[in-house]
């Protein structure tokens, strides 16, 4: 649905787009779209295709609260590794789209190399480590072609976590996608040293 208020009118019409209608936003366009929807998702892909990501259900949200709990404990534990962030942040990617994982983590001195305005904006960085979480309406292609992008653009890890199969697939730099059936825990490796995401809760 875009919003409309044209000059002469008081009156603030409301346009519903039918879903084979696809939005091309410009980066300035995108950024005045996620200042005035705050209360949505908004993403953009290279090609500045405009994605709106409607709030998640309550069981999304519950295992969106569960993965951002256990990365947040980590991180306070290890705040001089980087800083670490959840599923309302924005990154620019070096490929021009715009992302925002469920979870990510940035290492500490690509964090501090940002000026207080950048870290104020849109992240204008791809993060090195992120999971994205399947939900119910979630198409696994797109999920799996989200991924990859990560990769292409500088991630160093991530995680795609399927909770109805039961099923993640990892995603490292020049290496094969690898995919675990039902794993119970699943570990940051050298990325995220130390950390050990229980998937307990998730598969609940």
């Amino acid at each position: 649905m875009i919003q409309i208020q044209t000059p002469t009118q008081s009156k603030t019409l409301f346009l519903e787009l039918p879903p084979e209608l696809t939005l091309y936003v410009t980066q300035e366009q995108f950024e005045a779209l996620a200042a005035t929807n705050r209360d949505l998702r908004l993403e953009r892909t290279a090609e500045g295709k405009l994605i709106v990501n409607p709030p998640t259900g309550g069981e999304s949200g519950k295992r969106n609260l569960n993965i951002s709990t256990q990365l947040g404990n980590w991180f306070e534990a290890h705040e001089e590794l980087g800083e670490a962030f959840d599923s309302s942040t924005g990154f620019k990617l070096p490929n021009g789209a715009n992302r925002s994982p469920d979870a990510s983590w940035i290492r500490r001195e690509r964090w501090e190399s940002l000026t207080p305005q950048q870290r104020k904006e849109f992240v204008p960085l791809c993060p090195d480590f992120v999971i994205e979480l399947r939900s119910e309406s979630d198409s696994l292609p797109k999920l799996q072609a989200k991924m990859q992008e990560y990769i292409d653009n500088g991630t160093r890890l991530g995680w795609l976590i399927d909770p109805k199969n039961r099923r993640v697939e990892i995603y490292r730099p020049g290496r094969e996608v690898e995919v675990l059936e039902n794993p119970s825990h699943l570990s940051g490796e050298d990325v995220l040293p130390g950390f050990v995401l229980n998937l307990r809760r998730i598969w609940t």
